[in-house]
């Protein structure tokens, strides 16, 4: 976990007070209404992108931010709308599993094989290791049904958090996984009840999304510092480029600020020049994350 905190740290950072309640329910709070201001300059920051041609009329965005020192929800474009999942899907597998874990420890156990399989899943997004808990969550079903019945868990156990979560598909070898969906408001309510540790195994997940890789939230984006701490997971196809985590931002003055960031791009048709187009619009969710960055940055008078 090189330059990140280490697991004791983090729980001690993100949970504080409130850790001792973290499973008195998994229905997530209502939020605070949202402040226009960020929001507005996030969608002026994408119209102004349209208008140039550099995102175009095929494509959509969803774009979301939960400050949790402020306890308000400070950008919601298009979170409600389901849009491919690709590997952002992987750390709902994680939870699918812990979910059977806790059902089940015997047949479902946490051991060494399953740590490796998350940390491949999770860190390198392997696809292979994905499909690995897919068939072990979906065990008992036929092989068709097995992606669903991932769904199915994680909507029994927490159906308040996964609410245009659609899992229908193991993940191709070519990577093409198109069908399984999410909106960025279900990334939202996951991310705040993986911090608010209102899920089992919480910190474990956050161990895995906190190992180092390369992301679109921080890495490229130049206002971001890398003191920030990042837990994280993109997802890329020929029609989606994402990344959703969560920021936890360092005070001039000390303190931590942290919130979720998530940002998802869309393209009806197939992009013609797949890793041109990527990089584009990885360059574009980094864009979005300088104008967070900076907004919570003269909120909090944080490290720059």
């Amino acid at each position: 976990m090189s330059g990140l905190l280490g697991r004791r740290q983090f729980l001690e950072l993100l949970a504080g007070a409130a850790a001792a309640g973290i499973m008195s329910g998994l229905a997530v709070p209502a939020i605070a209404e949202s402040e226009p201001s960020l929001g507005y300059s996030v969608n002026a920051y994408i119209q102004q992108l349209r208008r140039a041609g550099r995102i175009p009329a095929d494509e959509r965005t969803a774009w979301s931010v939960y400050d949790f020192t402020a306890g308000s929800k400070c950008v919601s474009i298009n979170e409600d709308r389901p849009l491919q999942a690709a590997s952002m899907i992987k750390p709902f597998l994680a939870q699918a599993y812990f979910f059977r874990h806790q059902e089940n420890e015997r047949r479902y156990p946490y051991n060494d094989l399953i740590r490796r399989k998350m940390e491949a899943m999770i860190r390198y997004s392997d696809n292979s290791a994905a499909n690995f808990f897919i068939n072990r969550v979906g065990s008992g079903r036929p092989a068709a049904n097995r992606p669903h019945e991932v769904e199915q868990v994680l909507k029994r156990h927490a159906g308040s958090i996964f609410q245009q979560t659609r899992i229908v598909e193991f993940i191709p070898k070519n990577g093409r996984s198109y069908r399984n969906k999410a909106s960025a408001h279900d990334y939202s309510r996951f991310l705040y009840a993986m911090v608010k540790y209102r899920l089992p195994y919480a910190d474990q997940i956050q161990y895995y999304m906190g190992l180092p890789n390369r992301d679109r939230i921080q890495d490229g984006a130049v206002d971001v510092p890398s003191s920030a701490k990042l837990l994280h997971k993109t997802g890329s196809t020929a029609h989606l480029c994402g990344d959703m985590g969560v920021i936890v931002a360092e005070g001039r003055k000390g303190g931590n600020y942290p919130y979720t960031f998530i940002g998802i791009i869309q393209k009806d048709r197939r992009a013609s020049h797949y890793g041109t187009w990527k990089r584009d619009r990885s360059n574009v969710i980094r864009e979005v994350s300088n104008i967070v960055y900076t907004f919570m940055s003269k909120r909090y008078n944080l490290v720059a």
